[in-house]
């Protein structure tokens, strides 16, 4: 075995698992809060990317600028959604808050589509492209400072839910929400706390996503991993998530590396296959999950 290759493989595999560990957060903080199986948190993060990008690039702004920008913009959106799309629908069946969730991510593309066309772009650049080597193996740069911008956000957002009071809310309302009304915590804005949250998360991956890739309207098939991701994980579990996506990036890493990129995809769905018919709610889920 070429184990310099393996060890390049790995590195790269590691990068993107951090990305999928990160958007998978986002998605496990709704469906922890709200009970909503969110298929547009594809969409949520390449929105994010958007918005870096058209302040940046349309308004002029600096990056460090369009990046806050960016990513209390997609808060904001987060908010609105959940209160205009996703609120009436409380009470109403699992599958029919999901399709809800279906629609929004074709209107995301849409609107997108609307403002910037459907061609590829390139996100103006904010991490250094100076080559990186780990010894002898050579990771691409934007991989390697996103990988690590990526632990210091995971770690940033564990420690707020831990100590931060309206994380306090969040955890309380995602474990018993009867209690916390009971214990006077505003569950509706807890709701919408929630998505906001998981907006700007998945915005900032959008960014670094953007920034390794490019952008464009198809990035949202971004989300289709981090889906495979948080079931394999356990829908309810954030540690679920993060272990989650380091296997499976290290996985589909392994798989394009080794195999071709044509089985990258087969292997993913082998695994998550091989995992529901073991655990159907989840490598660390709980079994009370009802699966859509």
């Amino acid at each position: 075995m070429d184990w310099l290759f393996f060890a390049e493989v790995t590195l790269a595999g590691l990068g993107t698992g951090g990305l999928y560990a990160l958007t998978g957060l986002a998605f496990v903080i709704i469906y922890k809060s709200t009970g909503v199986v969110n298929l547009a948190i594809g969409e949520m993060l390449m929105l994010g990317a958007y918005l870096c990008y058209g302040l940046a690039s349309g308004l002029g702004l600096p990056i460090w600028l369009a990046i806050i920008g960016a990513i209390l913009s997609s808060g904001l959106a987060g908010g609105v959604i959940e209160r205009l799309a996703i609120r009436p629908m409380l009470g109403e069946s699992p599958i029919s808050v999901f399709m809800v969730t279906v629609g929004l991510s074709a209107v995301l593309i849409g609107l997108v589509e609307l403002v910037w066309t459907a061609d590829p772009r390139r996100m103006p650049p904010f991490m250094p492209d100076e080559p990186v080597f780990i010894g002898e193996a050579f990771v691409p740069s934007k991989v390697y400072y996103g990988f690590f911008v990526t632990l210091v956000l995971i770690a940033l957002v564990l420690v707020v839910f831990r100590f931060w009071r309206g994380g306090v809310a969040l955890r309380a309302t995602a474990s018993d929400q009867a209690a916390a009304y009971s214990m006077g915590i505003n569950v509706p804005r807890v709701f919408s706390l929630s998505w906001m949250v998981a907006a700007m998360i998945a915005a900032v991956s959008g960014m670094i996503v953007g920034a390794i890739g490019g952008i464009s309207p198809a990035m949202g098939v971004f989300g289709l991993s981090v889906l495979v991701v948080v079931i394999v994980g356990g829908l309810d579990s954030v540690l679920g998530a993060l272990v989650a996506g380091i296997m499976i990036g290290l996985l589909e890493a392994w798989a394009s590396g080794f195999l071709g990129g044509e089985y990258k995809i087969v292997a993913t769905f082998l695994v998550l296959i091989v995992v529901l018919m073991i655990r159907p709610y989840g490598l660390f889920g709980t079994r009370e999950i009802e699966r859509l």
